[in-house]
């Protein structure tokens, strides 16, 4: 029985010297917390997209509190989270234009070549790197593999035909898509953009047909037909400038493979209509 006492008295002592010890290392060693810190995690979506470029919202809030982190950073949150940080923080909100993700192609399963029958792990950034890489013959396109719907954390994202998909009510522009695109064929556009060239690549017309049946051929029709000089062609592909246009649709109308995607609605393509009516 004494046997068992004193491995017992020592284990319980030894018990009692570490938890001082831990208790005078917490003491001497914490570190204060900005207490603005919690109050902005507090507001926080809590969606952890990564959107603003920190390790989820505890990064991000940290961040803004040690005022390395931008207060319009959350695209989740928009401009109305971004007034109650700024408020928290005692600073003046800047105001970002609201953006949405825009898929560069319109190469549906209908509408282009396929050079192979992939079998490969059903991801974007794996069939990249891999002989062959995809599906598609065209390089610069949508492989329609879905890494765009797994990283999304809003389920904004789908996959129809071939096709990533955007659903604009969802969207909310924080580009974990276009991060996660190992083609880059999706790209961040303001939200106010609704005329959009849906091409990727570079390559000259003949070349374009050859594998998408949709894709632009640089034919440079858009860029003569805009009032505005909102298009210019960078190599054999037609660019809209976001800044300069004024989403008349002109261009998507004159454009031979309808490469140029126009998401007016109607009432906004009736409304530009009648200003082009009366101004003739």
């Amino acid at each position: 029985m004494t046997g068992m006492i004193y491995p017992a008295i020592i284990m319980g002592g030894l018990g009692l010297i570490f938890g001082a010890l831990l208790a005078f290392a917490s003491k001497k060693f914490h570190v204060e917390t900005d207490p603005r810190q919690a109050n902005i995690r507090a507001i926080l979506p809590g969606a952890n997209c990564g959107g603003c470029g920190y390790p989820g919202c505890d990064g991000f809030a940290e961040a803004l509190a040690n005022g390395t982190g931008k207060i319009t950073g959350c695209a989740a949150g928009g401009s109305a989270l971004a007034d109650s940080i700024a408020a928290i923080l005692g600073v003046q909100a800047e105001k970002d234009e609201p953006k949405i993700a825009f898929l560069k192609c319109k190469g549906s399963n209908d509408k282009t070549v396929k050079n192979c029958v992939y079998f490969g792990e059903y991801d974007c950034r794996a069939a990249a790197v891999v002989p062959g890489k995809g599906p598609t013959s065209c390089a610069y396109g949508c492989m329609g593999l879905g890494t765009c719907v797994s990283v999304c954390a809003f389920h904004a994202m789908t996959i129809k035909n071939g096709l990533a998909v955007v659903d604009a009510e969802k969207c909310v522009g924080c580009g974990a898509c276009v991060e996660n695109c190992p083609r880059d064929v999706l790209v961040l556009v303001p939200r106010k953009s609704k005329v959009n060239v849906s091409c990727n690549s570079p390559l000259k017309g003949p070349d374009v047909k050859r594998v998408c049946s949709v894709g632009c051929i640089g034919c440079t029709l858009c860029v003569k037909s805009c009032p505005v000089q909102a298009i210019e062609m960078k190599g054999a592909l037609a660019v809209i400038d976001p800044a300069k246009c004024i989403n008349c649709g002109i261009c998507a109308t004159k454009c031979p493979t309808k490469n140029i995607t126009d998401r007016r609605s109607d009432e906004e393509k009736a409304s530009s209509a009648a200003k082009e009516t009366a101004s003739v």
